[in-house]
C-alpha cells in the first residue's frame, strides 16, 4: 500500500512549496504523490478512487479477482485458473507500457506544449482509506482495438467477422503513429465485485477518457465490446455516450465456450 496525503489546507501548502522543483506540467492532469513521487488520476466524482500506475504488490492482488466467476467469466482474455504466474506477467506486461511514457513525458518536461503520448503511464484502480493508504480494486486501461475481425476497410455487414485478415488489420491499427485519428481504440477493465453498483467504473472511463485518452492519447473512436449477457457492462459505456451497434450471439469460443458479442462505439463527434 502507498499512503496519499487528504487534500486538506496543510498538504497544499506542502504542494505549492514543491510544485516549483517537482511538478513536471507534462504530467497534467495527473497528480502527484509528493512523498512517493507517484503519478495518478483522481476520479471525477469518486475522489477517494484514483488511478495510478502498476506496482509489483499488485500481483497477489489480481489472483482472488481473476479466480472469481463473476469477473472471469466475462472476460475473454485471462486464463483460468488465474495463477501467480499469470498475474506477473500481466504486472510486468501494463509496467512495462506504462513506464516509456512516464519516461516519455519526464524527458519532454522542458516542452511548453502537453505532447500526445502512445498510452498512459496509469492504469491500476485503488480507493485511498482515511488513513491514507490504498487497496487495489481494479483495472482499466485504453488499448489498440484488438478486433481485427470487425475492421475491413471496405466495411462489413453489421455482425459477420473477416478472420483471415484479422492479424492484418489489428497490425496497420497498431502501426498508426501516436495521436493519429484513425486509431480505433478500445476498452480493458474490470472492478471488485464488493465495489459494483456504486458508478465506479463509469466514473473511471469517463475521466479517463476525458481527462487523459483525449488530450493526451488523441483518442477519437473506440469500439468496446462485452459477451452478451454482460449488462452492467454494456450500462457503464451507454453511460460514457457509446453508441450499441450490434449483437451477434455467435462470435468467437472464450473460456472453452462459444461467446457471443455487443459492439459499441463511440466517436468523437458524438462526445458530449
Amino acid at each position: 500500500m502507498r499512503r496519499y496525503i487528504s487534500r486538506t489546507r496543510q498538504t497544499l501548502t506542502i504542494w505549492n512549496r514543491r510544485r516549483n522543483t517537482t511538478m513536471n506540467a507534462q504530467l497534467h492532469p495527473l497528480e502527484v504523490n509528493p512523498i512517493t513521487g507517484e503519478p495518478f488520476l483522481r476520479l471525477r466524482s469518486h475522489p477517494n478512487i484514483i488511478i495510478t500506475p502498476p506496482r509489483d504488490e499488485d500481483i497477489p492482488a489480481f489472483i482472488p479477482l481473476l479466480n472469481d466467476v463473476t469477473i472471469c467469466d466475462w472476460m475473454s482474455g485471462p486464463p483460468y485458473p488465474y495463477t501467480v504466474e499469470h498475474s506477473t506477467f500481466w504486472v510486468n506486461k501494463c509496467k512495462s507500457e506504462c513506464e516509456p511514457i512516464l519516461k516519455q513525458l519526464h524527458d519532454a518536461k522542458d516542452n511548453p506544449e502537453p505532447i500526445i503520448v502512445r498510452d498512459a503511464p496509469i492504469r491500476y484502480i485503488r480507493e485511498v482509506k482515511e488513513d491514507g493508504t490504498d487497496v487495489f480494486i481494479g483495472d482499466v486501461g485504453f488499448i489498440r482495438c484488438p478486433m481485427g475481425e470487425l475492421m475491413s476497410p471496405k466495411g462489413l455487414p453489421l455482425g459477420t467477422f473477416d478472420w483471415e485478415n484479422k492479424q492484418k488489420m489489428e497490425d496497420e491499427n497498431n502501426a498508426l503513429p501516436a495521436g493519429d485519428p484513425r486509431i480505433i481504440w478500445s476498452i480493458g477493465d474490470f472492478l471488485d465485485p464488493k465495489y459494483h453498483g456504486k458508478g465506479i467504473m463509469t466514473d473511471a472511463v469517463r475521466t479517463f477518457l476525458h481527462e487523459w485518452g483525449i488530450p493526451r492519447m488523441g483518442i477519437r473512436h473506440i469500439w468496446a465490446a462485452t459477451h452478451t449477457g454482460n449488462i452492467g457492462s454494456v450500462k457503464v459505456f451507454l453511460k460514457n455516450d457509446f453508441k450499441l451497434i450490434f449483437t451477434h450471439e455467435e462470435h468467437a469460443v472464450a473460456k472453452g465456450k462459444m461467446r457471443g458479442i455487443n459492439l459499441l462505439e463511440w466517436k468523437m463527434d458524438s462526445d458530449k
